[in-house]
């Protein structure tokens, strides 16, 4: 019987799913960016040479620190599908159906809902998935990606030449330093929103765990600051005007 997950259990059995792998491993998602928990399960099943097949379909979000990492796991098949958007995670003995990609961004900040299924529990159901799995990998091409490569196509975040909503020049250097989660607090904007209205101003970017400032976002203040869970930045106070502009 299929059991439902919300986000967090998502994130949960997925992790219990690649642990509990071992013959086979696919994980098949559009967008690819590996927390570093995950790639330390996978660099574990890599040992026992399982037949690992990771299948994608956004070149463009194979960051240059996941394909070098790529590079170091021989044993672990990237394979390329042009009209994938489907997302699912498989192995011999179980499976996960869900709108999570695997990518930080959708862990960390989306809303995401899926359903795990047990060949144990419910053959039928699981064979069902193993059908469809298979198809896709037929469908897909062997791809293999350089360092190099990757690092052409995605170039460092930079300032647009178009003006953004949030002047550079505007003085908030007097204002209170806040983190994004007060100012969600203070604006009734969810942390998510204020995050993306940061990166959508091309004030700051996410980089692996850490949330970094541009030259932008320096200006008009932003100071990024170190904690328990990595780099995050502090704003002025005076900026939650403009978030609810």
């Amino acid at each position: 019987m299929a059991e439902f997950l919300d986000t967090q259990g998502v994130s949960y059995y997925l992790k219990k799913l690649i642990d509990n792998s071992d013959d086979k491993l696919y994980l098949i998602s559009p967008y690819l960016q590996l927390n570093n928990q995950l790639k330390l399960s996978l660099e574990d099943r890599h040992k026992f040479s399982i037949d690992i097949v990771m299948i994608y379909g956004k070149v463009s979000e194979i960051n240059p620190a996941d394909s070098e990492w790529l590079t170091s796991m021989p044993g672990i098949k990237l394979m390329f599908h042009k009209d994938l958007h489907a997302k699912c995670y498989f192995n011999g003995k179980e499976a996960i159906i869900t709108s999570m990609n695997l990518y930080m961004f959708s862990q960390q900040n989306n809303v995401e809902m899926g359903i795990y299924v047990s060949k144990k529990d419910d053959e039928k159901l699981y064979n069902q998935i193993a059908k469809e799995v298979d198809r896709i990998k037929r469908g897909s091409e062997h791809r293999t990606i350089s360092v190099k490569k990757v690092e052409n196509i995605i170039p460092e975040p930079k300032i647009e030449k178009e003006t953004p909503k949030t002047e550079a020049k505007k003085d908030y250097s007097k204002s209170k330093l806040l983190t994004t989660k007060e100012l969600s607090q203070l604006t009734g904007l969810s942390s998510r929103k204020v995050n993306s209205w940061f990166t959508d101003n091309k004030l700051m970017y996410k980089k692996d765990e850490d949330w970094i400032t541009t030259k932008r976002g320096k200006e008009v203040g932003g100071i990024e600051k170190s904690g328990q869970y990595g780099k995050f930045v502090i704003w002025p106070e005076n900026i939650a005007k403009e978030l609810t502009e």
